[in-house]
């Protein structure tokens, strides 16, 4: 079973990390000059990483590490759903043929897990799976993927400074996370320098919004930084029962011409979603417990590094590392883009 004291990860990742054999488990091994510890299962990096990284990578372990709040089916097939919607059925690709019979996949951020096996599914399988988050949440992600069938290879580390040798990853898979770290350009530079020519990239970061809700971000994140994860957790109840007030209301509201000031587009909108939209996140969808929105809103507003980007930003790193966008899908809430190394 993997996760136990002493599970082994797959022995494909010592060649993969230019390794003549991998630690046995509970000792540690030196790779591309970082200290590296086998714990149940996972290489774990000894890092130094910023402040607001620290911090984020304790939300992000606490948050993935409440299962009841993300993983049940309703939810997990919404999550699907939105993720089909903007990365299309990438399981099914073409392009998987240009890689070979196990091209290496790489889960930059897995968290838990969810979204690579809720959108790839059982392509994991065929692929040499490694999974990588800077947090605790990875060992919710061994657990999900056993449950799952699939024998992947787990890290802890900081996706900006990975032990993967240039050019050596077939296939990026970056689900929110590149904004959550210290530079959303500098991750996504480090990413691209892992893929082989012709490597795909496929990444979603968090799309700059209005005036009000832009402030509102930035002030609910400072006041939530010198909470615990719980205590946090708790501060973001309010907000949330506030969105399931407004959404049981389903009441509309015109808004007559463009604010352009505000930077709110005229049109017909339920209150609940002009509300989230324009000035503070708090969601809603009547299908889902107030633990998993309460989950959501916690997602965005706890971590301290939480950045956002135009679009005009993303295609410019992307062509700074020679991406080549494939497919962009700009949306209100995001950047979602799969993108081909020349």
């Amino acid at each position: 079973m993997r996760g136990t004291p002493d599970s082994r990860p797959p022995e494909w990742l010592a060649a993969l990390l230019d390794l003549s054999s991998l630690p046995p488990p509970g000792e540690a091994v030196t790779i591309r000059g970082k200290r590296y510890l086998l714990e149940r299962g996972v290489l774990r990096a000894e890092m130094i990483v910023s402040a607001e990284q620290a911090q984020t990578a304790d939300t992000f372990g606490f948050k993935w590490h409440q299962r009841g709040t993300f993983d049940g089916e309703i939810s997990v097939r919404r999550h699907r759903d939105w993720l089909l919607y903007r990365y299309g059925d990438v399981a099914r690709a073409d392009w998987w043929s240009d890689y070979g019979e196990q091209p290496v996949f790489l889960d930059a951020g897995c968290g838990a897990a969810l979204s690579s096996l809720a959108l790839f599914g059982s392509r994991l399988r065929s692929v040499r799976y490694v999974a990588t988050d800077i947090s605790r949440a990875v060992d919710v992600a061994v657990q999900r993927c056993e449950d799952a069938g699939v024998d992947g290879a787990f890290l802890q580390d900081d996706v900006t400074a990975l032990p993967l040798q240039p050019e050596s990853v077939d296939v990026i898979f970056s689900e929110g996370v590149l904004h959550h770290t210290d530079s959303t350009r500098n991750s996504l530079h480090r990413l691209a320098a892992l893929l082989s020519p012709g490597g795909r990239f496929l990444f979603y970061v968090c799309r700059k919004k209005g005036p009000i809700r832009e402030f509102t971000d930035d002030y609910i994140r400072a006041l939530l930084q010198g909470m615990t994860p719980q205590q946090a957790w708790k501060a973001v109840e309010p907000l949330t029962k506030l969105g399931v007030a407004l959404g049981e209301l389903g009441v509309e509201v015109e808004v007559p011409e463009d604010i352009t000031l505000l930077d709110i587009p005229a049109g017909r909108y339920n209150v609940q979603r002009l509300f989230y939209w324009h000035v503070a996140k708090a969601f809603h969808h009547p299908d889902l417990s107030f633990d998993e929105l309460n989950h959501i809103n916690y997602d965005w507003y706890a971590p301290a590094n939480a950045h956002r980007q135009t679009p005009e930003e993303v295609r410019s790193w992307c062509e700074e590392v020679g991406l080549e966008i494939e497919r962009e899908r700009v949306e209100e809430a995001g950047i979602t883009v799969i993108a081909r190394r020349r």
